[in-house]
């Protein structure tokens, strides 16, 4: 099992982020700064449509000694914005890929806020 840290989980995250956008075309690229696509259809295709990691082994493996920060982290979030805890917690893939979605949404917020700040 790995040691970790939380912030290395989250650079994880931004790292996954980063190379999605750089696979994406310049045109592309364009249309979520210039905001004639929204900045969550974009989060939406990195960590919605696609899993961050598929196997409870590699899940496993990737959560490390930060599985109880990281399903606090679930556990608070889906309670504030659903009012109740959907996520399967004896699921190693499915807490992996709902924390990368929630982790994601700060990333994408971030990529947006410096893109958008350079373009202004």
């Amino acid at each position: 099992m790995s040691n970790k840290t939380i912030e290395q989980l989250q650079a994880d995250v931004r790292d996954h982020l980063a190379d999605k956008w750089d696979e994406l075309t310049i045109y592309e690229r364009a249309e979520y700064i210039s905001g004639v696509k929204e900045w969550g259809v974009f989060h939406d295709s990195v960590f919605n449509y696609d899993f961050y990691i598929i196997g409870t082994w590699k899940a496993t493996e990737w959560l490390g000694s930060c599985v109880f920060e990281v399903v606090e982290i679930i556990r608070e979030f889906e309670e504030d914005t659903c009012g109740v805890v959907t996520t399967d917690f004896s699921s190693p893939e499915a807490v992996v890929n709902m924390y990368c979605y929630i982790e994601g949404q700060q990333a994408v917020y971030e990529l947006a806020e410096r893109y958008e700040s350079e373009a202004a």
